[in-house]
């Protein structure tokens, strides 16, 4: 099994704006675990993880001309609720070091760096450990949160990724 699990949170950032939601084919996830992930390329992706494996965040803007940024990660209460649609995040953003529990996945907001060593100011990494104490088999749903481009209805979210200990 791998280290580390990478998810590419690809965004079509002026659809997003336009349509003011990440459904409508404006949002795709993938991953590249082994373990036999679900949804692959759709909003609703389950990564399958195992304890102690690294899980990496990285947003891909498809609009050359909107910078996406991953805002928070949070998991939700309640691992398995139905989660609502998404919306824009409240004015009190959250901290990027801020990853609550039931999944404890602990990660911060990190500077990527292209192959050649020079930071990409274009590009933040989130990544976090999964903690041994996830229960199998059960879906831990996080909200993520992106920043795309500026102004007051910038930052979206939705609540229907998981992360699922096999």
């Amino acid at each position: 099994m791998k280290d580390r699990i990478s998810i590419v949170v690809m965004v079509d950032a002026v659809g997003a704006l336009s349509d003011r939601t990440l459904h409508n084919g404006n949002l795709s996830l993938v991953d590249d675990s082994s373990a036999g992930s679900r949804h692959q390329g759709t909003p609703e992706l389950i990564t399958a993880v195992v304890p102690g494996q690294v899980v990496q965040w990285t947003p891909i803007h498809v609009d050359v001309q909107t910078p996406v940024e991953i805002k928070a990660i949070e998991f939700l209460s309640g691992a398995t609720a139905s989660p609502p649609a998404d919306q824009a995040v409240p004015p009190h953003p959250v901290e990027p070091s801020t990853v609550p529990a039931p999944a404890a996945v602990s990660g911060t907001g990190a500077d990527a760096t292209d192959s050649n060593g020079h930071e990409n100011y274009d590009l933040l990494v989130w990544e976090g450990v999964v903690p041994y104490d996830m229960t199998p088999g059960v879906p831990y749903r996080y909200r993520i949160s992106l920043q795309l481009h500026e102004g007051p209805n910038s930052v979206l979210h939705i609540d229907s990724p998981a992360l699922l200990r096999v």
